[in-house]
């Protein structure tokens, strides 16, 4: 299966001569049936450099969380990889579609996980 890949930041280098330096944009082939963990060790990136990820614009994982280790890939899908230092992308500042997977990871921690609209930060501050 091929998927459309995108690495950002400092990862750009793992695409080998696609890497533009600032990000990487390459069509990556994968057995069937593979998942972002056989992908990311296809790759040679460590867990302590990934940080966000989005499987076709839905955020899959966030720094430390390996969340969409398990996430089986699809023909066709699109993936992006940004380094563990990236910051937040801003077409998301005001919320994103979140897997299943990251979901259930950031429920299990305090306070039910990210805060990052006005409201909801507005909320924790005043508590």
């Amino acid at each position: 299966m091929e998927i459309d890949l995108w690495l950002y930041g400092p990862l750009a280098r793992y695409a080998g001569p696609t890497n533009q330096g600032s990000h990487a944009h390459l069509q990556f082939s994968l057995a069937d049936g593979a998942t972002v963990a056989d992908l990311l060790e296809k790759l040679g990136i460590p867990d302590d450099e990934k940080g966000i990820t989005f499987v076709n614009a839905q955020l899959s994982d966030m720094p430390g969380m390996s969340a969409d280790r398990s996430v089986e890939l699809k023909d066709g899908d699109r993936v992006g990889i940004f380094h563990r230092l990236s910051m937040w992308p801003f077409q998301y500042r005001f919320g994103a579609a979140t897997s299943p997977q990251l979901k259930d990871k950031m429920s299990q921690l305090p306070g039910g996980g990210l805060h990052h609209s006005p409201s909801s930060v507005a909320k924790t501050d005043s508590q």
